[in-house]
């Protein structure tokens, strides 16, 4: 059940019924309403809102502004907020909870496709996953900063938020990297819904006909295989098997770099929340090193982590 917290604005005759998330019902979202804003100063004028329609029965209520994640309600003096503030927000509540809708929309805007996202930790404090329930790609892309997003229009606009420092986008989930300058619990709430917001209404998450693949991609595709010598191609083979859908779990992944058969040195490069995770050197060392000197039966082989 919806629950709403009730702010006050720098007017005192407006008061503002915020709602803890952004709403998907039949009708114009909250979510959707973020990029527009209604201002309906009676109940004619509000033909296109039930809700404000509902709302101007009561004798107070001069104007009601919906915007965002609120409504919000300019009163005549005749009243104070103290008096009514509880019985609006339940009104309000009531209204949403029973289904009721807040804007109509234009019949042949096309409907949403609903979506369930949900955040998971990952191994690194600064990476959280959030999964998504349909699939999103077939090519994993780390962007580093915005002017990297042209194929992903999601990716540029996360990084639209100020916290958000790098985004990886893989199979049915988005890795955010967060800056130390806020805690998960402020923004998780805020970035899932928009995450679930840009997907339910047709956004483009990736355009995998505008990725520019690394070489480090393009060494590991089939047409690229065959010319590597055969450890370099054993090794690619043991990371697509056994390690890659373990740090996909955990929001990351790993691309084979380069073998030196001199030294015995596998490089590979992290993404995503492998990418400065404090663990990933234990993971490399006690893992994936391990894994391959056993597989390999080499005891000589050392593996080595670039900067994704």
């Amino acid at each position: 059940m919806i629950q709403l917290a009730i702010k006050e604005t720098q007017n005192p005759a407006i008061l503002k019924f915020e709602f803890p998330d952004f709403i998907t019902q039949n009708d114009l979202s909250l979510g959707e309403l973020a990029k527009q804003s209604f201002e309906f100063k009676n109940i004619d004028e509000a033909k296109n809102s039930p809700l404000a329609q509902k709302l101007f029965y009561l004798p107070f209520v001069k104007t009601v502004y919906i915007s965002g994640n609120f409504i919000a309600i300019e009163k005549f003096s005749i009243v104070e907020w103290e008096d009514v503030q509880d019985a609006v927000a339940e009104q309000i509540a009531s209204f949403v909870n029973d289904g009721g809708i807040i804007i109509t929309v234009d019949e042949n805007k096309p409907k949403k496709q609903p979506a369930t996202v949900y955040g998971e930790s990952t191994p690194n404090p600064s990476v959280l996953k959030f999964v998504v329930s349909r699939m999103l790609t077939k090519t994993a892309v780390e962007f580093k900063n915005i002017d990297e997003t042209s194929a992903s229009p999601l990716a540029k606009e996360l990084f639209k938020f100020p916290y958000v420092k790098e985004v990886f986008i893989d199979e049915n989930y988005v890795s955010v990297t967060k800056y130390a300058v806020n805690e998960w619990q402020e923004i998780t709430l805020e970035l899932r819904s928009f995450i679930k917001e840009f997907i339910e209404n047709g956004g483009t998450v990736l355009d995998e006909s505008l990725v520019d693949l690394s070489p480090k991609i393009e060494k590991q595709k089939i047409e690229n295989f065959d010319t590597l010598d055969t450890t370099s191609q054993q090794i690619i083979n043991i990371l697509e098997e056994y390690v890659k859908p373990a740090v996909a779990a955990d929001g990351g992944n790993i691309l084979f770099d380069s073998y030196d058969e001199k030294e015995k040195r596998v490089k590979v490069v992290l993404q995503g929340a492998c990418n400065g995770c404090p663990s990933s050197t234990f993971t490399l060392k006690s893992g994936i090193e391990n894994m391959l000197k056993d597989m390999l039966n080499d005891k000589d082989i050392i593996v080595e982590a670039l900067n994704g």
